[in-house]
């Protein structure tokens, strides 16, 4: 032995082994407050944003489980008055056809105006450089809507968002339209769900507390695709009953691959939510997707009160987890993970 040591401190190439990469682990939930929570991951960095109701602020980080640490930066304010000077909620950031894009509702001061409006910056970072705004993003028919989310499905390009039918406050709905760039539309919209499940109308005409009236809800749709799966089916993930009740969860449609998304018929509902509140994670909904930087895992990054009976007020903070898929080739999302579970975070970081 004593041998063998003095012959390796005279040879360079013999070396001990070297000890195993530890993995980065985490905590929920990743930041105070933030509802409506949204990433994406981009040349190595992942881009945050979530609601705060008054601007639109991005944290840039390299690691999720590192969120807490990440500078915000304000990257736009809006205006004192006018169409979108109120009622910032859900914004959403996307990188399409070169240029970053952000996609937000705002209202005039009252919530019958909301509707959906972009941003644009060419700039290959996102918290720096020019925001110029493009406009309202609404089809023909022009009514209340939230939560516009972006997706491409085999070459196509759609909007989802939650809209009211008609002009006055009623059951919110779930849409789908082409686009026909980052905008603007190509056309009318088409309804795929409504709430119809006991779980999904928690809430109706509920006094909140907040001068609104509130009826049936779905709301947040998030599309999402089984990558290397042969095509399958697809899936949009989507928030349902009202946010200001503890019913508030996530329900499931899903669609082939192969078929028309703007027939409704192509849609089939789940009749059961497909992700559950837990302790201190109470009202668990209006989520994201990411997957780990070596595109091994799937992860749903979600909000959540610390609480029950909280509602929609500023106590909702983000929370991430990762999920798997059942043999049938549906999402399997499980419960909300408790708060202060050490839990590992996404391979690659």
């Amino acid at each position: 032995m004593i041998v063998w040591a003095m012959a390796c401190l005279a040879i360079s190439a013999c070396t001990s082994p070297s000890p195993a990469p530890s993995v980065a682990t985490y905590t929920n939930p990743l930041l105070p407050a933030g509802a409506d929570p949204w990433v994406v991951y981009r040349d190595g960095m992942y881009y945050y944003i979530h609601t705060t109701g008054n601007d639109l602020t991005i944290r840039k980080t390299r690691r999720m489980v590192d969120l807490a640490l990440a500078e915000p930066v304000t990257v736009w304010t809006p205006p004192a008055s006018g169409p979108y000077s109120h009622g910032i909620w859900a914004p959403e950031l996307h990188f399409l056809d070169g240029a970053w894009y952000l996609y937000f509702a705002a209202d005039a001061g009252e919530n019958e105006s909301h509707r959906l409006w972009v941003l644009e910056n060419p700039s290959p970072d996102p918290t720096v450089g020019t925001w110029t705004m493009k406009g309202k993003l609404a089809d023909p028919s022009d009514r209340w809507a939230i939560d516009g989310t972006v997706f491409e499905h085999a070459g196509r390009r759609y909007l989802g968002w939650s809209g009211w039918e008609g002009e006055t406050n009623g059951t919110q709905h779930l849409y789908l339209a082409l686009m026909e760039n980052p905008w603007t539309l190509a056309g009318w919209r088409v309804r795929i769900a409504s709430p119809t499940y006991p779980w999904e109308t928690v809430g109706d005409l509920t006094d909140a507390g907040d001068g609104l009236t509130h009826v049936d809800v779905n709301e947040g749709p998030q599309f999402l695709h089984r990558v290397g799966d042969g095509g399958g089916q697809v899936f949009i993930v989507y928030s349902a009953s009202g946010c200001w009740t503890d019913a508030y969860t996530l329900g499931l449609l899903a669609a082939d691959a192969g078929s028309d998304l703007l027939d409704p018929a192509s849609w089939i509902k789940y009749p059961q939510p497909v992700f559950t509140s837990g302790p201190g994670a109470h009202a668990a909904g209006h989520n994201s997707f990411f997957t780990s930087p070596d595109g091994s895992e799937n992860w749903i990054l979600y909000h959540a009160n610390p609480e029950p009976g909280l509602g929609c007020g500023g106590q909702r903070s983000p929370r991430m987890q990762r999920f798997t898929w059942n043999a049938d080739g549906t999402p399997r999302f499980g419960q909300a993970a408790p708060p202060g579970e050490e839990l590992p975070g996404p391979a690659g970081e």
